[in-house]
């Protein structure tokens, strides 16, 4: 990804965008949440993310969606991208054996994202609360954290603070904080 050309804005997008992405504006509007965007070509690699997150100055968080071998509980995990992640570092912190990558399908219909778009902001779709969100703790200790607005063509880096005081409460979510 060639970041030298790209932009960083503090307002919302002027152009037509998914209703997907402007909810997630919507939403940081009405919350009086101040942000910062960067526009670029899809993120599809760790390094891509890498250069935009360096650009916003934000810590590289991984997102993962995972699910019960089951299928029956599913579970957003925000945790700092240089962090290795051992499954049975979590399945015994949640009281939930055999994790596993949940299925595409299960991303669209809970959180309303498509691969590589997965971000705390799509529990905004999660109307049921069928997710869990999961933090790892070293993330709250960053004053900024980064995310894709529903979509991987866009970065957006917002105040940890916000996120956990404002953006959660709004949606109705306590994280469960872990130790990976």
């Amino acid at each position: 990804m060639d970041n030298k050309d790209i932009t960083i804005y503090s307002t919302r997008p002027t152009d037509d965008r998914l209703p997907v992405e402007l909810a997630v504006y919507d939403m940081l509007e009405k919350l009086g949440i101040e942000y910062l965007r960067a526009d670029h070509t899809a993120a599809r690699t760790m390094e891509d993310c890498i250069a935009v997150d360096k650009l916003l100055g934000v810590v590289l968080c991984k997102n993962l969606f995972l699910c019960n071998r089951q299928k029956t509980d599913f579970y957003l995990l925000l945790m700092p991208a240089d962090k290795g992640f051992r499954t049975k570092d979590l399945s015994s912190q949640i009281n939930s054996a055999r994790l596993s990558f949940a299925e595409e399908g299960f991303m669209q219909e809970l959180l309303g994202l498509t691969p590589g778009s997965v971000s705390v902001m799509g529990l905004m779709n999660d109307r049921e609360h069928k997710v869990r969100l999961l933090i790892d703790k070293d993330l709250l200790s960053a004053d900024y954290f980064g995310c894709h607005p529903c979509i991987n063509t866009s970065s957006l880096r917002i105040k940890t603070s916000d996120l956990m005081e404002k953006i959660l409460p709004c949606l109705g979510y306590e994280p469960t904080i872990v130790n990976l």
